[in-house]
């Protein structure tokens, strides 16, 4: 079994409605990818797609892992640098700090 990786810049990102990019992230997951976003999304859209995510969990979509950097802290809203997002059957974080994430992602269903 092959690995997909969605690489999606920050203008498309950014290009997006909340729930148009919630779409686009699980509907990629859900077909087995790794979704990379550049820029990431804000805490208040990550917690909107994990609650997206758990309307659609069944015997066939166990869920998503969800890790990122965090942002520089600015003056308005918090938001990851970076965000990858894969199907939790497949994608397992094993470290994270400010700059590095550390994960195993298996060909398998079984991480």
């Amino acid at each position: 079994m092959k690995i997909e990786v969605d690489l999606i810049s920050e203008d498309k990102v950014k290009s997006m409605g909340v729930a148009e990019k919630l779409r686009f992230i699980l509907d990629a997951v859900k077909m087995g990818k790794i979704v990379v976003l550049e820029g990431g999304l804000t805490a208040e859209e990550q917690m909107k797609l994990i609650e997206f995510t758990m309307q659609q969990i069944d015997e066939d979509f166990t869920g998503i892992e969800i890790s990122g950097y965090p942002s520089k802290r600015g003056i308005f809203r918090r938001k990851t640098r970076l965000t990858i997002v894969g199907p939790a059957s497949m994608m397992k974080t094993i470290k994270k700090d400010k700059d590095w994430i550390s994960a195993v992602i298996s060909a398998s269903s079984s991480a």
